[in-house]
């Protein structure tokens, strides 16, 4: 089975424009919960654009399931994550002026620095997560670092996806993909995936071996308008594990 990780930034995205208390991430989060979430993922920006602070707080304190905290490897981040200790911790690369994360960590540039936050935080007991490309190298890199799972980036995978009209060239870009996920299997992470997901693609994960979780937000949250968060969660937990939306190729 897929986890499904129910990201909540674009929750507070809404409550900011208005810079309102309202849409509150931890009254999104028990929705998510009942529709299937079986953790809820945000991610704190240097810049605070959605997620702050005390939302991150007030997330690890009340609800019922994990907590995912996606965070830039800084001093001021690592040292936030250290307080919160959340269930796992994912390393993402960050730039200000970017709409949302364009890639993954860039792990030719591994160092000393990265190694130091990855073992900083499992020292309070979060599981370590990297957000990179699904490549063999990165998968040795990575856990060269210390990582206990990697969250691969299906931006690009996501994008052939939803242009290919082939099924054999979508089954293609998928194969290649799983690359980088037998990879890091057999160096013993965890594989998780994330970024471009949504509700004409999700299903595809199934052919991806070994993944253990998904990471999704805006598509979600943009279906939520209309149906409801409950079932906007339970409607992509089925695609990423009911056998009937596995695609035949």
């Amino acid at each position: 089975m897929i986890r499904l990780g129910v990201n909540l930034d674009h929750i507070a995205t809404v409550r900011n424009a208005r810079e309102e208390k309202y849409p509150d991430p931890v009254q999104a989060a028990v929705f998510a919960e009942l529709g299937g979430a079986a953790n809820i993922t945000c991610h704190l920006r240097e810049d605070r654009r959605h997620i702050r602070d005390r939302d991150v707080e007030l997330l690890k304190e009340l609800i019922k399931i994990p907590l995912n905290l996606e965070i830039a490897a800084t001093e001021e981040m690592v040292c936030f994550a250290e307080k919160i200790k959340a269930h796992s911790v994912t390393l993402v690369p960050e730039k200000r002026q970017e709409l949302t994360t364009e890639g993954g960590l860039s792990m030719g540039d591994v160092s000393d620095s990265l190694k130091g936050s990855v073992d900083r935080l499992k020292k309070v007991g979060s599981l370590v997560v990297l957000f990179v490309e699904s490549n063999p190298k990165d998968m040795e890199l990575s856990h060269s670092v210390g990582a206990d799972a990697v969250e691969l980036h299906t931006g690009e995978l996501c994008r052939i996806l939803d242009a290919e009209v082939s099924t054999a060239q979508k089954y293609k870009a998928v194969q290649e993909f799983s690359v980088g996920a037998k990879r890091a299997h057999e160096l013993g992470m965890q594989v998780h995936i994330g970024h471009g997901l949504n509700y004409a693609n999700a299903m595809w994960a199934q052919h991806i071996p070994h993944v253990e979780e998904a990471n999704i937000g805006h598509a979600i949250i943009a279906q939520s308008i209309f149906t409801g968060l409950q079932a906007a969660t339970g409607q992509m937990f089925k695609l990423l594990n009911n056998p009937q939306y596995k695609p035949l190729v």
